[in-house]
């Protein structure tokens, strides 16, 4: 098992991700993803949230709801 000293340090830069079901699949390394809906960077280790049918990554659950339900207001 590695530890976080044993790894190579991560590319720089922007990766490409291909996302599945359950898992994605880097298609060219990087350090990060954008959020599709605020931009912001998600690092790869943090990335959680992203949808299969729009190849697109999100930063946080409400970012979801964000893209999918773009009309509803917060309560």
């Amino acid at each position: 098992m590695l530890n976080r000293y044993d790894r190579s340090p991560p590319m720089a830069g922007e990766a490409e991700i291909r996302y599945l079901d359950g898992d994605f699949r880097v298609v060219r390394p990087g350090s990060f993803v954008r959020c599709a809906v605020s931009g912001v960077p998600i690092p790869l280790e943090e990335l959680k949230y992203w949808s299969v049918d729009l190849q697109e990554a999100y930063a946080s659950p409400e970012l979801v709801l964000q893209r999918y339900h773009p009309n509803r207001t917060q309560r």
